[in-house]
């Protein structure tokens, strides 16, 4: 598969040179790499267990998030981290390569603070490299899932330079469920029927790279039950895996 190497970067130097090459015409590309250039390099984990947490949006991940920190007395972390935020919207007008640079860098910038908050405390992280890439993946390849890259593929192994944590959990909804969730949110009523069909090529898109990332790969939680029952489902997994 022809996957354009511009949407998902190997290491932090090649994000760094897109933004870099941006500096003439977005000024806020020099205000982002100074922050990545404050970084400690390279990045050691502390003692204490790091959790990333990905889903689709509707599947309760901003609610488990909060409620597994709760529980585990853990540092809450997101990425991109409030630091870039305010710049979202600018790099979101822009062609995909700057984009995916700019949330590409946001990782490196969450995992200094991962090194710093998990000598002290456990750490969830809401979203990191994962999502980061299957996202560009889901954008980058053209057609159905047959056009993704086939599994064990280079581009689903995390970076080799970026601070890795110890357990990624996946938190996943049925279609209908997620749906649900949405219309009861107020948030689908004027889509038309063709996006939504494209919307499911997509959601598939992103399903299945999540599926296949390596390395660490994604414990799949199901999570259609009740907040509670999630909760404990999460705390158990997290404590069979980063004891």
């Amino acid at each position: 598969p022809d996957l354009p190497s511009s949407g998902v970067f190997p290491h932090r130097e090649a994000a760094r040179a897109v933004l870099e090459a941006c500096i003439p015409f977005i000024p806020e590309a020099r205000a982002v790499l100074d922050l990545v250039d404050q970084c400690l390099e390279p990045v050691q984990k502390g003692k204490f267990p790091v959790i990333a947490i990905e889903g689709l949006d509707a599947t309760g991940k901003t609610t488990v998030t909060q409620s597994v920190s709760d529980s585990l007395k853990a540092v809450l972390l997101k990425s991109p981290p409030a630091c870039i935020s305010q710049w979202r919207k600018i790099f979101d007008d822009e062609p995909t390569i700057i984009r995916r640079a700019f949330y590409s860098l946001g990782n490196y910038i969450v995992a200094s603070e991962i090194a710093k908050e998990s000598a002290r405390s456990p750490v969830i992280v809401d979203r990191y490299w994962h999502s980061t890439a299957t996202y560009a993946i889901a954008t980058e390849v053209t057609g159905g899932l047959q056009h993704l890259p086939p599994a064990h593929h280079p581009i689903y192994q995390w970076p080799r330079d970026l601070l890795k944590p110890d357990l990624v959990l996946l938190l996943t909804v049925s279609p209908e469920e997620r749906m649900h969730r949405i219309e009861g949110r107020g948030l689908e009523k004027t889509r038309e029927e063709a996006e939504l069909e494209a919307n499911s090529i997509f959601r598939q898109k992103v399903e299945v790279s999540y599926q296949r990332m390596e390395n660490p790969s994604c414990h799949v939680v199901d999570a259609s039950p009740s907040r509670e029952k999630v909760l404990q489902t999460v705390l158990s997994i997290i404590q069979n895996n980063c004891n």
